[in-house]
């Protein structure tokens, strides 16, 4: 799906760089606490500082906004999971992406409730980026963890909801950053805390 209208597909101007960032940054505001159906290119565009004709000349509308975000997140969002090395030492591998997924529910909390939502929903416009991308490299590093069982290295559990508890427990604290900040008054740094919490949890996991 093409995302972007053909007059940006030339080489744009520092401002047109500038508006699309900001329409980008504005959206994903917008998306990140109202969801893609609750979400309109009024709000986009108030929230840019743009208006609805500016933004309708970057994007084809809302969901050409939508997927552009969602291209960029699949990107960033697998990147710790490809860092996760065959060759390491299994529990610190396993702990070092922990760490990293931890670190963005702090860095990321905007694009993690954008995931969230597009997911919630269904994965309308993400379902590829699951088949095509996520699916292999979840198959290549269940793998990875399940052979680091078979040799005796960790604890045998079952490398999927492995994955899959470390996805709830990290992102946790981005998709329910309300709720954590209610629960936790005063807390400067409650990430430094759940790393601290969720390294000392998957090490007595999964320790031989």
């Amino acid at each position: 799906m093409s995302v972007e209208k053909t007059a940006t597909a030339k080489k744009p101007s520092r401002i047109q760089l500038r508006n699309r960032k900001k329409i980008l940054d504005a959206a994903l505001e917008v998306f990140s606490q109202h969801g893609y159906r609750g979400a309109t290119l009024d709000q986009i565009a108030e929230h840019a500082g743009l208006s609805k004709p500016n933004i309708l000349y970057y994007f084809d509308g809302k969901e050409a906004i939508h997927v552009t975000l969602l291209n960029k997140l699949m990107e960033n969002w697998l990147d710790p999971l490809h860092e996760m090395n065959p060759n390491g030492d299994p529990l610190e591998e396993i702990c070092a992406y922990v760490r990293r997924k931890t670190e963005m529910s702090r860095e990321f909390p905007r694009e993690s409730r954008l995931f969230a939502n597009e997911i919630l929903q269904g994965a309308p416009r993400m379902a590829p980026h699951l088949e095509t991308g996520l699916k292999p490299l979840f198959d290549e590093k269940t793998a990875v963890i399940q052979g680091w069982m078979d040799a005796g290295k960790i604890n045998r559990v079952d490398p999927r909801h492995l994955v899959f508890s470390i996805w709830a427990t990290t992102q946790h604290y981005a998709d329910f950053e309300a709720q954590v900040s209610v629960l936790t008054p005063g807390e400067k740094d409650i990430i430094q805390g759940a790393e601290t919490y969720l390294d000392t949890l998957f090490r007595k996991l999964l320790a031989p």
